[in-house]
């Protein structure tokens, strides 16, 4: 039993990034959008060092954010147009399971992407030097997140024709933690103070999220799909 429901896993996992790489514009446009973003506070702001130094890691992590809520979208709206949303539905294995490989394979598609780039718009924005690890492992741990609460929202409006504004409003207050706790550790790290309760706090929620957004989720979907 246990093998059939990995085997359903990888292959809905397998599934969701084969076509994403058919689509490349499911890969590019969420990255492009967070380096465009990025990208105009230097031109905006001008070459001051220190000013950039102070807003980098609240203009990353807010690209970030809305670079992911960009690509939210597309998490179940191809399914649920084609119909295969209610075969995955109906399906014998538990919806958790297939919920949790299309979160993560949306992941590997959009946060993923962002933390390979962040650190070199952190030259960009002059990011200081000691703050680079706490970047990446604030990303490495809070980008999954924005993945699995972004879901719940996207299953909540899935039915809806025009719900990207209401997807809006939903996701972004659950978000708002992960943003003030990431950008708090990377000003902590650049000033050479502990950050470790910051991460600790963003391992709970990613921990958290992860163990109860899919279940949430599931039931979301099969609300809005009947």
């Amino acid at each position: 039993m246990q093998t059939s429901y990995s085997s359903a896993f990888f292959t809905i996992l397998k599934r969701d990034l084969t076509i994403a790489l058919r689509h490349r514009d499911d890969i590019i446009n969420p990255l492009l959008f967070f380096i465009i973003v990025v990208s105009l506070f230097p031109l905006g702001i001008g070459p001051v060092s220190n000013t950039l130094m102070k807003i980098a890691p609240g203009v990353i992590w807010v690209a970030a954010l809305l670079a992911t809520l960009l690509s939210l979208e597309r998490l179940f709206k191809n399914d649920h147009a084609d119909g295969s949303l209610e075969q995955l539905l109906l399906s014998p294995c538990p919806t958790f399971i297939l919920v949790l490989a299309k979160i993560l394979a949306h992941w590997l598609i959009t946060g993923l992407p962002l933390i390979i780039i962040a650190p070199l718009l952190g030259v960009l924005l002059n990011l200081h030097q000691d703050s680079y690890t706490a970047l990446m492992l604030t990303l490495l741990l809070g980008t999954p997140v924005l993945s699995l609460l972004g879901a719940i929202g996207v299953a909540l409006t899935v039915g809806l024709k025009k719900g990207g504004m209401l997807l809006s409003l939903l996701v972004l207050p659950l978000y708002i933690p992960v943003l003030i706790f990431a950008t708090s550790a990377i000003d902590a790290a650049s000033m050479n103070l502990p950050y470790n309760g910051q991460l600790a706090i963003i391992a709970a929620i990613f921990f958290g999220s992860l163990t109860l957004a899919p279940f949430a989720v599931g039931s979301a979907l099969k609300v809005s799909t009947n």
